[in-house]
């Protein structure tokens, strides 16, 4: 009886052990919206969330938490680390936030009435309103949650950063949502009527949302974002039953 072929039964292994088992990335790369300003993929952790990354020579911000894989960890490492990590909502907290701060020693920046949702990590709280620097600054906008949060940066014409706050529901069109999980309705409405108080047509140009960011058809953030607060109808917004995505 002749004996069985050895060789056909011969698995072709990679020379190289580092050969063996490298996982692409799961996630796209960060997508440039502007100068300086780039946009992450939507994060499973958040619920779908988008988290944002600003490139300044005076520290890096990086608004809210993306997925942290490999990939995105290279990315913002090729580009300075972060100096500041702010959160606008509690929904914009990750599971990796305190490894994000022990990697980059970044300084963690959330409301007071949510930094008790981050015993891991060391926090910088504030109340009304927080300073980064000089072009940027954390507004409470209050409504979507207890310390719901607009980080504004002063850099092309204004950008504003809303989380949850204010979403786009239509490509045109930016409103805040009365969902399940709002904290205080009539809050938030007048969160909003805070913002357009604050700001004016000239200081404030875009909004960069946390979620229904597939409205913006690629765009990447919503245009003429004063006019649109403005035209809200806050009469009709009041009245509002639950409903609506982005939560």
């Amino acid at each position: 009886m002749s004996s069985p072929n050895l060789e056909s039964h011969i698995i072709n292994l990679p020379q190289n052990p580092l050969e063996i088992a490298v996982e692409p990335p799961r996630t796209k790369p960060p997508r440039e919206i502007a100068a300086g300003l780039f946009a992450f993929a939507p994060n499973r952790e958040t619920l779908g969330a988008t988290a944002y990354f600003i490139v300044e020579n005076t520290g890096n911000i990086l608004i809210d938490c993306p997925a942290w894989e490999n990939n995105y960890r290279e990315f913002i490492k090729d580009r300075g680390g972060i100096t500041n990590l702010v959160i606008t909502h509690r929904g914009g907290i990750g599971q990796k936030v305190a490894q994000i701060q022990a990697e980059f020693g970044c300084e963690i920046v959330i409301q007071e009435r949510e930094a008790y949702l981050i015993p891991e990590a060391k926090t910088t709280s504030f109340s009304e309103e927080y300073r980064v620097d000089d072009r940027s600054l954390l507004i409470w906008t209050a409504g979507h949650s207890p310390g719901s949060s607009c980080f504004y940066w002063q850099k092309h014409g204004g950008v504003l950063f809303t989380g949850r706050h204010l979403l786009p529901i239509s490509s045109a069109e930016i409103q805040p949502l009365r969902i399940a999980k709002t904290f205080h309705w009539w809050r938030q409405l007048q969160s909003v009527q805070k913002l357009l108080d604050r700001f004016s047509p000239e200081t404030l140009q875009y909004i960069c949302p946390a979620a229904n960011t597939g409205y913006l058809r690629g765009g990447g953030w919503v245009a003429d974002a004063y006019q649109k607060i403005e035209s809200l109808d806050f009469a009709a917004l009041r009245e509002a039953k639950l409903g609506g995505i982005g939560g």
